[in-house]
């Protein structure tokens, strides 16, 4: 199985993707070989300044405690329990975020072994298990580190991060309500999160239906109107980064907090709530029968 880097400098960095690419190897991709560190480390590019998100042995050892935590349990449940907490210790701007390159080094340079270890899959028939290269290398709902942090912070609700510990128990959430432009608008995300939490939406199929019948109805109404949303406010994002000078680790039991937003109007929530409900009655659900998808 691959292991975690045998050189790990003090600080993250930058990978672009046609260096990454290099490392890709299918020794690699089925966990039968490390990534040759120190090589990789002479063709990245270092963070700018030296601000104390930018350290490295915070996230690698937020890692180590998940795999620690999860042992042979590579589920959803890693990816409710790692996403608030990546979240929180990066402290990053969506802008930031954005760049490919720091996730292709947190996968390449930090934590091959985590991406080994959570995302390979057994194809069956004889076939070798692997991961897929998109796992370390990729957009960012595929990627194994940017999917996590695009979570956390489209699905948290101001500081509070036990809507993304809802939504990343659901994989769907990942897989397909991610990829959809409309969770973006903080009501729209909230008011997936709440079907789920009451029960009206439960396996991932279920969740899938529902996703889709929320983005075909954005073809016709304007969630943003419909739904208002707060209007932004950046400072609170910049102190909570501030912040992150003296902020103490994670805590690995609690959740952490997040910057402290104001939340999504509670009103704007509960219309969405309602009329997404409303739209799942309606829904087909793959693998229901006819009758069972009439009932709904």
């Amino acid at each position: 199985m691959t292991d975690k880097p045998s050189h790990l400098p003090e600080r993250l960095a930058f990978l672009a993707d046609l260096n990454a690419a290099r490392y890709l190897t299918e020794g690699l991709l089925t966990g039968k070989e490390d990534v040759p560190a120190i090589a990789l480390n002479k063709v990245t590019e270092p963070l700018s300044g030296d601000e104390a998100r930018g350290a490295l042995m915070p996230v690698r050892d937020l890692v180590d405690d998940a795999m620690h935590v999860f042992g042979d349990d590579r589920s959803t449940a890693a990816d409710a329990w790692l996403a608030p907490r990546l979240h929180a210790t990066l402290r990053l701007t969506r802008r930031e975020a954005a760049d490919r390159r720091l996730w292709n080094y947190l996968a390449l340079g930090v934590a091959p072994d985590y991406v080994v270890w959570r995302h390979t899959t057994d194809p069956g028939k004889g076939k070798t298990p692997r991961v897929a290269a998109k796992r370390f290398r990729g957009a960012s709902d595929t990627q194994a580190f940017a999917r996590l942090w695009w979570a956390a912070e489209l699905y948290r609700n101001g500081s509070d991060y036990g809507p993304v510990v809802t939504a990343c128990a659901q994989q769907e959430m990942l897989n397909t309500a991610l990829r959809l432009s409309v969770i973006d608008h903080r009501p729209t995300a909230q008011a997936l999160v709440g079907l789920i939490d009451r029960g009206t939406v439960r396996t991932g199929r279920e969740v899938n239906a529902l996703a889709k019948a929320v983005n075909a109805s954005a073809a016709t109404l304007m969630y943003d109107v419909m739904a208002p949303d707060a209007e932004p406010d950046g400072r609170p994002l910049a102190q909570w980064i501030e912040a992150a000078e003296w902020a103490p680790a994670v805590s690995r039991r609690g959740l952490p907090d997040g910057p402290d937003e104001e939340r999504a109007p509670e009103d704007s929530v509960a219309t969405l709530t309602e009329h997404f409900a409303e739209l799942f009655a309606g829904a087909p659900v793959r693998g229901k029968s006819t009758d069972d998808n009439e009932a709904l």
